[in-house]
């Protein structure tokens, strides 16, 4: 699984006029499901998202995670994640999850993330949504579980 994962002020996600999801303070997570991946991978990344030191701490310096400043979470899900471009200027998303099963592992991730105790709100799956945040720092950071192991 991958995630652009963004500090912020605050994030909403709407579908047309109605809206879905929104935080304050916290994290907002891009989540893309590839077609390999498994609920350990969902589990692995919301471990993950989760324990970032991305907050500062008195000092000012990067030392704080999600749990330990309150904060809420944000996740979208995005399959465009897994947009490969080296070819043409058409992207290609083989690599992307199916529908169904990445739901499944993109509402895992979102489970674990609840479990942990933080505030979770979402987008919708598939549908096309608009979204909004002010991104604090700014500070964003790129992960995929094939590359944290």
């Amino acid at each position: 699984m991958r995630a652009v994962v963004q500090r912020v002020r605050n994030a909403s996600v709407r579908v047309g006029d109605e809206l879905v999801g929104s935080i304050g303070h916290g994290l907002c997570a891009l989540v893309g499901v590839g077609r390999d991946d498994l609920d350990a991978d969902a589990a692995a990344l919301a471990e993950k998202v989760l324990g970032l030191r991305i907050f500062e701490d008195d000092e000012g310096k990067m030392n704080r995670s999600l749990a330990d400043t309150g904060g809420a979470l944000l996740a979208v899900s995005q399959f465009t994640l897994y947009g490969d471009a080296r070819k043409g200027r058409r992207p290609s998303f083989v690599e992307a999850m199916e529908p169904g099963r990445a739901n499944e592992l993109f509402e895992r991730f979102c489970l674990k993330s609840r479990e942990a105790g933080v505030t979770v709100a979402t987008g919708r799956f598939r549908a096309d949504m608009l979204v909004a945040l002010e991104n604090d720092g700014p500070v964003t950071i790129l992960l995929d579980t094939k590359k944290l192991f």
